[in-house]
């Protein structure tokens, strides 16, 4: 079994592989291709995406800086928005859904490392997969660890530090993140504290 294969069926593997260093260069190069084109070149931006992600669905935008680990082991759909700052350590699959607003600076990262320190010093590694539904929210300063799951139109609130799988249609936020409420009828009358969705109409 390669390194590669390791890595993506949740085995420990060694990142220092020859296939994989390669394939990180390569991410790396197109990475920074990316986050130095001009502002206003939103068809280049979109080009290198093309080459770097392994899945894109049609309208889907993230701004610089970007970084990922390989950028073919992720997927994202139509309608995808990312703020400034998204970076994914995507070791495993990182799959994410039609219409997900993700916020700046957050965090989506499948890769770790052991706890014992005598395994870390060996060069291992392990990854597990992160799936993120359709229509989800997820706020600034957020970070998703490996193996979680998100679920469709669930919204995490900013600072947020999620280690376990979330439902799908609530709010949640915290460190560790928890689900604190549905999304329910309230939040198609009011948008934010109060504030009702009819007089911005």
């Amino acid at each position: 079994m390669t390194e590669r294969e390791k890595m993506l069926s949740g085995r420990l593997y060694r990142a220092d592989d020859p296939e994989l260093t390669a394939m990180h260069r390569r991410a790396r190069a197109l990475v920074a291709r990316f986050n130095a084109l001009p502002a206003e070149d939103d068809d280049g931006r979109r080009a290198v995406l093309r080459e770097l992600l392994g899945a894109q669905g049609e309208h889907c935008a993230i701004e610089p800086p970007f970084h990922c680990d390989y950028g073919c082991f992720l997927r994202v759909g139509e309608n995808f928005y990312a703020n400034a700052g998204l970076t994914v350590l995507d070791c495993a699959a990182v799959t994410i859904g039609r219409d997900v607003l993700i916020g700046p600076r957050v965090g989506l990262f499948a890769a770790g490392h052991p706890v014992d320190p005598g395994l870390r010093r060996q060069g291992v590694e392990y990854a597990f997969p992160i799936t993120i539904g359709d229509g989800v929210w997820i706020g600034g300063n957020t970070v998703v660890n490996p193996g979680v799951t998100i679920g469709e139109h669930t919204v995490v609130g900013s600072g947020s530090v999620v280690t376990k799988d979330l439902p799908a249609g609530v709010v949640a936020a915290g460190n560790p993140c928890r689900v604190l409420r549905p999304i329910g009828p309230q939040d198609r009358d009011f948008y934010f504290r109060g504030r009702p969705v009819k007089e911005e109409g």
